[in-house]
This record gives C-alpha cells, structure tokens and sequence, in this order.
C-alpha cells in the first residue's frame, strides 16, 4: 500500500475500518482479491496478491491475523536486488510467532525501507514496525496515518484521509455510506501545496504528482492500481467484517469491486481456548461507475474492544 487511514475502536459500531490505495507501475502482474495460500499447508489469505514476487501488500488470515505494508521512500538508499517487501505480509499471516521475533528475524533480511502494520487479534494486538526505527511500536485504541514516512506523519494526502474517515465514522449510518464516502476520499485527486511538499529526495515534480491520494502519472505507467476497504461492524454480539475492492486500469473506466464478507471476524481475545476460525468469505465481482454506493446496509449494536488493554509496566508481576 501507499496511503492507509486505520481507525481501531473509534466507532462502537465499526470498531475496525481500513481504508487504503496500493500505487504501483500497471506494467506489474497483480491478482485481485481472493482467498490464496502462498505455499501448501500455510494459512490461506484474503487479500490481492503481487504475480511477480509472490506475495502482497494487503492480506488477512481466518485465524485472526492482517497485515499492510508500505514503502518507505528514500529513492538514494535503494537497493534492486533486495527481497519483494510483499513477502513481509505473506510471511506475518503464515507465521505463529509473536511480534517481537518475527521482528528480529524480518529486520534483518535486507528488505528496503518499509512501514509493516501486523495484527492478531486473538491476542488482541496490533503493531507498526519499520526498518528505520528501532523496535516496534504497540497500537492502541485511536485513528492512524500511514504513507511512505513513519506512522502518522502528517503529509497533506494522509491528513486529509485520517480527517475524512473520522468524519465518516461520526456521521454514517450503513455500510453503505460509510465505504462510499471513504472510496471518494481514496479517489482524491488534490495536489498539495508547494509550501506543505514533503522532501523525500525526489524532484519537486514527481513529489506534486505523489501528493494526491488517487495517483495517475501523464504517461499513464503508474499509479493507484487499487483501493480496498476493510469494514468491522457489530452484529449484536458478533462481529462481521467486509472487505472491499475497487482496481483501476491504466486508461481509467469502470473500476472493477470485488467483496467478500467474514462472519465472527476478527476473533476476540482470549487466555484460554483459541477460538474458531471464521468463515471464509465468498468473494464477489461487479463493476461499478464513478460515485456508485456499495449495498448491505445493517443494524447493529455493540460489543468489547478488539485489543486487549496493555498491563502497565509497574503492575506487572505484582502479587
């Protein structure tokens, strides 16, 4: 990915919401969302998948566990013969280590800068970790930006989709409404201010054309390849989340969606037995124009948090 706003019990009623555009150069093999394994025996994902190396920038698991990734831009520090950071994701959803040792191991695999959200949520955990800081740091309950700086760093295109989605979670109602207003933010074609540029070590140029949220280089080469949507709703006491994509071609048209809906995901926290895996959700296709909604609004009500509270430090091994 290269833009990702992730609220994280912000909404009693969407106590999950992603929202997210993957850039890239359309000359690139991708697959569209669907349930994939990456090798037999693994976990299968949900999620696009990269045709050319393998893994993807955006996937989850049944069993409780997702992952994102981004690039960390520092076009100087660039090393072409450094493993597809798509494999992050794939290697996070297909492991069963904690955080903290899948971090010392991916840390040290030569990847190129990268930001890596990873959660399991049946330990009701959700990281960031990046190769230009030090160790990773625990998310709590709150609104967060993500492009291709460290988290939240506030760029024009990432405030302005952290601002929209919290509008979004205050006033809409559906389903519905909710994941049309946020692919219209994802769709924002502003570019910012000379003034507000970020300097990544690229031409001025080429850090206007990166500004806007919804990227379409002139040649038509690179750009927002696709937007998806991650949606956690309370049922009553279940939980039901949708995940959604639009993918976008190079010379523009109807943008392709495709859905799929999990029942009893993701899985509450718990000491004791492991929950049941969710279902794996049908994925759908359709076509939809420019400004159309998507369907299945419902009611729902609320349940408990999807991250488990952080014991502070000092109550630790109190007796």
């Amino acid at each position: 990915m290269c833009l990702v706003a992730l609220a994280i019990d912000q909404s009693r009623r969407f106590p999950l919401v992603i929202a997210a555009n993957r850039d890239e150069f359309f000359k690139r093999p991708a697959a569209r969302l669907a349930w994939w394994a990456p090798r037999p025996g693994e976990p299968a994902i949900l999620g696009g998948r990269d045709l050319e190396g393998g893994g993807t920038w955006m996937g989850l698991t049944a069993q409780g566990r997702l992952a994102l990734v981004t690039n960390h831009r520092d076009p100087g520090r660039i090393d072409a013969r450094a493993p597809s950071r798509g494999e992050i994701v794939a290697n996070w959803l297909a492991a069963r280590e904690p955080i903290d040792r899948f971090w010392m191991r991916t840390a040290l695999s030569g990847y190129n800068g990268f930001n890596l959200i990873a959660a399991d949520f049946r330990l009701g955990e959700c990281f960031w970790a990046s190769n230009v800081a030090a160790y990773p740091k625990r998310l709590e309950r709150g609104l967060y930006g993500l492009s291709n700086a460290a988290l939240d760093t506030p760029w024009p295109k990432v405030e302005a989709l952290k601002a929209s989605m919290h509008s979004a979670l205050e006033s809409a109602g559906t389903v519905d409404e909710l994941a049309t207003r946020l692919f219209d933010a994802l769709a924002d074609r502003s570019v910012a201010d000379d003034a507000a540029l970020p300097k990544t070590g690229v031409s001025p140029d080429l850090e206007r054309l990166l500004s806007s949220a919804f990227i379409r280089t002139p040649d038509r080469a690179y750009g927002t390849r696709c937007s998806t949507l991650v949606i956690t709703e309370r049922a009553q006491r279940h939980l039901i989340t949708h995940v959604l994509e639009r993918s976008f071609s190079a010379t523009g048209g109807l943008a392709l969606l495709r859905r799929s809906t999990l029942r009893h995901w993701p899985p509450r926290y718990s000491a004791q037995a492991a929950p049941a895996d969710a279902e794996l959700g049908v994925v759908s296709e359709s076509e939809l124009a420019d400004g159309d909604s998507v369907p299945e609004p419902t009611r729902r009500t609320r349940v408990r948090s999807l991250l488990k509270p952080q014991v502070p430090r000092r109550a630790r091994g109190a007796v």
